[in-house]
């Protein structure tokens, strides 16, 4: 199983606080079928800034102690960039880090509102080969209120990335019922765990998948797993459900 976002490294945001945080985190994702994980800490946020050569100098650390504690698990250089007004400039100057180098970027939006300018940057990385990938939208009120937005954005090329604590219901029942519609409607095409420890902010990957299988079936499951391995791989990912998988009509979308 691979998770594509989660805060794991230790030390530079509101994730691991210390090396035995990372390794306690590492052991509790290779108990749940983990293997992979792509370190994605928060960058522009108005709390914390992470440019690469700090994420690649600490994802190079955490695995030579994980290979040390003969912790089976690997590490990939990622970020979780907040979207801010220099985003495209940052991005040329290569102070941003794209999932395992690929051709994939996440953008977090706020968690209040879609600002009137996402639109247009998430175009402008388009042009210059990115995919950017929207995380957790189900935790944004105004596309919670507005879905539409979030189809314009997916419509227009972005991909999105689910929590999965949103689909096993640890943020509540009507977070849970959300993601589920955004599944149903083809609007998320990843499943990630945005793990920041082992309590409050674990995993709950394994969970969520069987979820999934309960909801919609093998096949979506399957998808959902597949899509995070192209990622990794820089393959271009399914953006449309198997069409046997039974869609709900959903807020005038379909």
């Amino acid at each position: 199983m691979i998770d594509v976002h989660c805060h794991i490294l230790p030390g530079i945001d509101d994730g691991a606080q210390t090396m035995e945080d990372s390794l306690e985190m590492a052991r509790a994702a290779v108990m749940e079928g983990i293997t992979t994980i792509i370190a994605t800490p928060h960058h522009k946020n108005g709390r914390y800034e992470n440019p690469r050569e700090e994420i690649l100098k600490s994802c190079e650390q955490l695995n030579n102690r994980l290979q040390k504690e003969g912790i089976a698990l690997e590490i990939l250089p990622g970020q979780e960039p907040a979207i801010y007004g220099e985003l495209i400039e940052d991005f040329d100057k290569r102070e941003l880090v794209p999932l395992n180098d690929t051709q994939f970027l996440f953008v977090e939006l706020p968690s209040s509102h879609v600002p009137r300018y996402t639109e247009r940057m998430l175009f402008d990385l388009q042009l210059k080969g990115m995919i950017p990938v929207i995380v957790h939208p189900e935790r944004n009120r105004e596309i919670h209120e507005n879905p539409e937005l979030l189809y314009q954005l997916v419509n227009k090329g972005a991909l999105a990335q689910l929590t999965a604590g949103s689909l096993t219901g640890k943020f509540g029942k009507k977070l849970k019922n959300f993601s589920q519609d955004l599944v149903s409607a083809n609007l998320v095409h990843l499943i990630a765990s945005d793990a920041h420890n082992v309590t409050s902010r674990a995993f709950n990957m394994a969970a969520a998948y069987e979820e999934i299988k309960k909801s919609f079936g093998t096949d979506m499951q399957y998808l959902f797993m597949e899509n995070a391995e192209l990622l990794l791989e820089g393959s271009n990912i399914y953006k449309e459900m198997p069409q046997r998988v039974k869609k709900k009509k959903f807020l005038g979308i379909f």
